[in-house]
């Protein structure tokens, strides 16, 4: 049986995979699956500003009510936000109708469970059991749904954050913040949520927009210009840019020089694990050395997931971890919801400033620093079982090797450094990820290893 959910839901490009009658399908299999367990289920519904988002909404909604479920509707708002709301109000799932990174052709749908986060493979398989069989529930039309609205879902979001940061103290220092929005539904919470924080703000790109014309889908240098510009010119405390969904970020400091994602997360860890005098971090295997390195200072340790957020959120609930995520600027805040939380990573990066009163790139100059390179190589999707195993065979004998890991693909613990080889999990390809002291050698190691996956992929693909 064909997947339906992969790593972020499931997506697809408008009326063609992703159409009307597909989603009225998915809606009608999950409305069949909640009411397995209850009576009446409630269900959230919230969408990004893609300009599909109601043509899906009401497609999805359709198929929920006609199962005997009741549909609410939290309207155009991020992300997080409607995760927040499904498990600050109880109800017993919610979607979100976006795409997040993709480009504004591709919409899809999000489950997400009670507790707001995504949904488990167990429950995803459920959901697909009765789509491909068409075991629909169809009830009488005098217990079909109802559809209601809740226009409360950012302002009970903003104060869940405001309730966990220390508001008097950021208001104090008078932050002067500019908040890069990407055009998306950010817009719409984070730049209100900052004036209620004491702070100045100067916004960009803040209207939101279907298409996503200047947005943030991939948070480089190149993209964000006019935001580093902006922080310098400005003489701004510092600057954040979210992605055009608000489910990731990246911080400027007061320089206007981007801080990638593995500071500013070590960053956060080290604050978060100081506070709770040692405690339990959980990254996923793409996370730089530099954050085990300030998390065991500290007294903490962490521990590793496969990639992908609902990996690492899961394994921060089970094992009560204080912070989790990943370098991707997917930070995750366990005392506010267990998720990717941008607004709340700011809201926290206030907090941090104010209380260390330092500077950010003064507070990023204590993280030690490692180079990072990263490459992919064409795989279909059909052979990448056979190259892993294949590409572990060939681990067994190297004499350069000092720890084999296999949590997702294989990771080589070298001297000085990591080699890590996995495959995509929505695209045919692999990465090839490289971390060491020096830009050159992580450089070499990229390279050395690519040619050995190339090498192992055309012999598999010759079979």
């Amino acid at each position: 049986m064909k997947r339906l959910f992969g790593p972020n839901g499931i997506c697809g490009i408008v009326n063609q995979d992703m159409n009307g009658e597909f989603a009225l399908g998915v809606g009608t299999a999950w409305g069949t699956y909640l009411k397995t367990k209850k009576t009446r289920p409630v269900v959230a519904i919230g969408t990004d500003a893609r300009v599909s988002n109601n043509m899906l909404k009401s497609a999805v909604s359709s198929g929920i009510l006609s199962t005997g479920c009741d549909v609410v509707d939290l309207g155009v708002v991020p992300t997080p936000t409607v995760r927040y709301t499904v498990k600050e109000k109880k109800f017993d799932s919610g979607v979100v109708i976006t795409a997040s990174q993709y480009p504004a052709q591709f919409n899809g749908i999000k489950g997400i469970d009670a507790d707001g986060i995504e949904f488990s493979k167990a429950i995803e398989e459920a959901i697909e059991y009765v789509f491909y069989s068409k075991l629909f529930l169809c009830v009488d039309w005098t217990d079909v749904g109802l559809f209601s609205s809740y226009a409360d879902a950012v302002d009970t979001y903003q104060k869940g954050i405001l309730s966990n940061v220390d508001v008097q103290r950021i208001r104090k220092q008078k932050f002067h913040v500019v908040l890069d929005c990407g055009n998306g539904v950010g817009s719409l919470v984070v730049p209100t949520l900052l004036e209620k924080l004491g702070c100045t703000v100067t916004k960009l790109s803040s209207e939101p927009g279907g298409l996503f014309i200047g947005e943030n889908s991939e948070l480089l240098p190149e993209t964000l210009g006019l935001l580093m510009k902006t922080v310098h010119d400005e003489t701004a405390s510092f600057g954040m840019a979210l992605s055009s969904t608000a489910d990731r970020a990246i911080f400027v400091d007061e320089t206007g020089s981007i801080i990638f994602g593995d500071k500013i997360f070590a960053l956060f860890g080290k604050y978060i694990v100081k506070k709770n005098k040692g405690a339990l971090c959980v990254a996923s295997v793409t996370t730089s050395s530099c954050f085990e390195d300030v998390i065991t200072e500290c007294g903490g340790q962490v521990l590793y997931t496969r990639v992908g957020s609902s990996f690492v959120a899961r394994m921060m609930k089970e094992k009560k971890a204080v912070f989790g995520g990943e370098e991707n600027g997917g930070f995750i805040f366990p005392v506010f919801q267990y998720c990717p939380d941008p607004a709340m990573a700011l809201a926290m990066m206030l907090e941090i400033v104010a209380i260390e009163k330092k500077s950010l790139s003064g507070l990023v100059a204590e993280i030690p620093h490692y180079e990072v390179s990263k490459t992919k190589i064409d795989c279909p999707n059909e052979k990448k079982e056979i190259v892993m195993k294949a590409l572990f065979d060939q681990m067994d004998d190297s004499g350069d090797v000092i720890k084999i890991d296999q949590i997702d693909g294989i990771k080589l613990f070298i001297r000085d450094g990591w080699v890590l080889m996995r495959p995509s999990g929505t695209e045919p390809f692999f990465w090839v990820y490289a971390e060491s002291k020096t830009k050159t050698q992580a450089e070499q190691l990229v390279s050395q290893y690519k040619k050995l996956m190339n090498q192992i992929i055309c012999e598999v693909t010759l079979l």
